[in-house]
């Protein structure tokens, strides 16, 4: 089977990963499928949908998802964020050979705030001085968390299309009213139950 030849485990994952995405996944914005694969080693996305033009980055981790997900390079990505050019992100996460959970986060969820800086790699390192970075994936708001596969079960299509839909409401190109707008929507989500007050809110100030 393609992607078993690779020594590394991180490879192969990456190559069976992306193969299962490309057979199974549509896109979440129209619908359509399949979705195209973009040439390997290509910076800015995985995957593009040849209908409506959004892209998509594919990142796949063994066992939960965690707070945090390992990303490339850090002043790469803060440009990508902070130019409007950024990909949806799609999550995966994987047990041996089983898809537990998939999930798409629309790309106006990412701010800054949502990267984290890695050390730079040591000058006798292979990649001398590169600066990694992590995609805080706690500080996404719930609302921006949409869910495709859950426990090994998958959602249904019109439900998927319907809760992206209402997310790209949120949608806000001005970095400064974005990261506004998500720290208001991580207060929210620390609230206990569906109603709250502003001076629920303001206890967060």
């Amino acid at each position: 089977m393609p992607g078993l030849n690779y020594k590394r485990l991180s490879q192969r994952i990456r190559v069976l990963s992306e193969q299962w995405f490309y057979r199974e996944m549509y896109c979440p914005s129209c619908g359509g499928m399949p979705l195209s694969k973009f040439p390997n080693n290509t910076k800015l996305a995985d995957f593009f949908c040849e209908q409506c033009g959004e892209i998509y980055e594919l990142k796949s981790k063994g066992g939960s998802v965690g707070k945090k997900i390992l990303d490339g390079a850090y002043y790469t990505a803060l440009e990508r964020i902070t130019g409007n050019a950024n990909p949806n992100l799609f999550v995966l996460s994987y047990h041996e050979n089983t898809v537990m959970d998939l999930t798409v986060v629309p790309k106006h969820f990412f701010t800054p705030d949502t990267l984290q800086i890695r050390k730079a790699l040591s000058p006798d390192a292979r990649r001398a001085g590169y600066v990694g970075s992590f995609i805080l994936y706690d500080r996404i708001p719930e609302h921006g968390k949409i869910p495709v596969v859950r426990a090994s079960v998958e959602l249904d299509k019109s439900t998927v299309l319907k809760n992206y839909r209402q997310a790209e409401g949120l949608k806000v190109r001005n970095m400064d009213l974005r990261g506004w707008l998500m720290d208001i929507l991580r207060c929210a989500d620390r609230i206990r139950g569906e109603v709250f007050s502003l001076r629920d809110m303001y206890a967060f100030s």
